[in-house]
């Protein structure tokens, strides 16, 4: 989805996107759960308060927890 979709689902400007993709800006709450809702994920994994960990670097570690069962 573009970043322009997501907007236009969401009800805001393009750029607030693009704000939030880059940390420049934080959501309202009522931002943050219009986004959860169109993206159908939850919040916790979309925004944090700490760093989120890239998902390739989960999936690596998932695979060694498997891999020494």
């Amino acid at each position: 989805m573009s970043r322009k979709e997501l907007a236009e689902k969401i009800g805001v400007n393009f750029q607030t996107v693009g704000y939030l993709e880059r940390e420049e800006y934080n959501p309202s709450l009522d931002l943050a759960f219009r986004i959860s809702e169109t993206l159908g994920l939850p919040i916790e994994l979309i925004f944090s308060t700490e760093p989120l960990i890239p998902l390739i670097e989960e999936i690596i570690k998932l695979k060694s927890k498997i891999g020494e069962s």
